[in-house]
């Protein structure tokens, strides 16, 4: 009986569109296109594993894990902006900061963390923590790494379906708005921990 209780189905649909919001894989393809572009292939299960072990490490031992390192989560906040901040730097100016000796090691890094896996669905899944029942936050993150996986296995479909100079115009765009993305996240986190 409380199983059942505890599954609620109005409390799956909200965190859902809550990480399906902050996730942003639709907005990512672009970003995608152009690191599949570079390093020849992307693994789309591996990636969208990685991402999942990664969110559902946070969500089930939280800030006490980054504890162990002697880290907390702003600061793990920041790394993740300087991350999205290099991606944003090569798509605006054309330069290769991540060389991938490996191929599919790109499915790890950047995609896995901090693309998909970022701080932003990291401290959501700890904020989402307080207020949902476990079971309920772990089938929204499920769900969401399913439409992650099938976004990733897409990737060859968008490009075509953009085309060469679509993608040119796109990741020039992209860039300038992960550049600003990874400012606000390096800015607001900056804060918060100073404010402390």
């Amino acid at each position: 009986m409380l199983s059942v209780q505890l599954l609620d189905f109005l409390q799956i649909f909200s965190a859902f569109m809550v990480l399906f919001a902050v996730i942003d894989i639709p907005g990512s393809i672009p970003i995608i296109i152009d690191i599949k572009t570079k390093t020849g292939a992307i693994k789309p299960l591996k990636a969208t594993l990685v991402a999942f072990g990664i969110m559902l490490a946070f969500l089930l031992i939280g800030e006490p894990l980054l504890n162990i390192f002697g880290v907390d989560i702003y600061s793990f906040a920041i790394a993740g902006a300087i991350v999205v901040f290099l991606i944003g730097m090569e798509m605006v100016l054309g330069i290769e900061l991540f060389k991938s000796d490996h191929s599919g090691s790109s499915s790890i890094v950047p995609i896995a963390f901090p693309l998909i896996a970022g701080a932003g669905s990291i401290t959501s899944l700890l904020s989402l923590r307080a207020e949902y029942a476990m079971v309920n936050i772990i089938i929204a993150l499920f769900l969401n790494m399913v439409i992650v996986y099938f976004v990733l296995r897409a990737t060859t479909f968008f490009e075509k379906l953009i085309g060469k100079g679509g993608v040119m115009i796109l990741r020039k765009a992209f860039g300038i708005i992960l550049l600003a993305i990874a400012i606000k996240l390096f800015t607001s986190n900056t804060g918060i921990d100073f404010g402390r």
